[in-house]
């Protein structure tokens, strides 16, 4: 094996998604207009986080990050599904699929991190306002999201110098829409043990504990909310953070079933289908469930449109 465990491959074939022929263009349409709409919803939370004041706060930080990171995240995977729906061969590079792998990787851990920052920063608003503004300062969510960043890099370096290190030998093809670690390890004619007990191991770091700290951030925030007599108060607090907690069980709960549960209990297909719900479905959603449902951000679009229409007015 030694004389031949380097790269023979030199590129892999995307099989994409099981969708009939006949019904090729009419997904491309629907996958076009979800990825624009992706684009379009967290380029807007983005511009008016940086343009209206008023949106300075750490909550819309941590949004203007998570929006960033959704953007990516879906761009990541999206443009290159939509170049191999129109091709005959739907190929990608050997180098350009462990580069797909690794910003995949970041931009999934950072989102992981950023709702773990956003939990926080609404269960300190909740359960601690009149200490809100001493313990969300400017340093600690500075703080909080280089250090977001900071891990991602290094977690998905990991995962990404594990994978050059094995050999690819006869099979280049992969059945997913993009370069998905576990369908990579099938692949691999070389031992891929270390590889699986990292995924594992850091799964459970970056994946599971983030997990179970928004969850114990909502439980906490439940249990203060359900002291305060207003019933209008309860209503809109529940509203909110049942909104969130959506998004973040459509999110994890797709990631776990994909890369913590043994693979042989999913199917491809089923994979296949979890995975376009965090890579697609999630990032399109995200700006709708978290702000342009929220009066902070009309009230934003409405302060940004009249300034742009009424530029000298008082």
């Amino acid at each position: 094996m030694s004389g031949k465990n380097q790269t023979i491959i030199s590129e892999f074939i995307l099989l994409g998604l099981p969708i009939d022929p006949e019904q090729q263009n009419l997904f491309y349409a629907l996958f076009l207009a979800m990825y624009v709409t992706t684009i379009l919803g967290n380029l807007v939370i983005i511009v008016l986080t940086r343009l209206d004041s008023h949106l300075h706060t750490p909550m819309y930080l941590f949004l203007s990050n998570l929006s960033f990171s959704d953007l990516c995240f879906s761009s990541v995977t999206m443009p290159k599904l939509l170049q191999n729906m129109q091709r005959q061969v739907p190929s990608i590079s050997y180098a350009g699929c462990l580069a797909q792998m690794y910003f995949f990787l970041f931009f999934g851990d950072l989102e992981n991190f950023l709702l773990v920052g956003m939990a926080y920063d609404r269960y300190v608003a909740i359960c601690f306002p009149l200490h809100y503004t001493a313990i969300m300062n400017p340093q600690l969510c500075l703080s909080l999201v280089a250090l977001s960043w900071v891990m991602t890099t290094f977690h998905a370096m990991l995962h990404t110098l594990l994978m050059a290190r094995l050999c690819f030998c006869v099979d280049n093809v992969i059945p997913h829409f993009f370069c998905d670690m576990s369908a990579l390890l099938k692949l691999a004619c070389s031992d891929t043990r270390v590889n699986e007990l990292v995924i594992f191991i850091m799964g459970g770091l970056v994946v599971i504990i983030p997990f179970l700290l928004i969850i114990m951030s909502y439980v906490r925030i439940v249990s203060s909310i359900l002291k305060v007599p207003s019933a209008r108060g309860i209503r809109k607090a529940f509203s909110t953070c049942g909104s969130h907690l959506s998004v973040v069980s459509l999110f994890y709960g797709t990631v776990i079933g994909v890369y913590l549960c043994p693979s042989a209990n999913n199917s491809t297909t089923k994979e296949t289908v979890m995975a376009m719900m965090y890579t697609v479905v999630t990032p399109m959603l995200n700006p709708f469930i978290y702000s342009l449902r929220n009066r902070d951000i009309k009230g934003a679009l409405g302060r940004i449109f009249h300034k742009r229409t009424f530029p000298f007015s008082l």
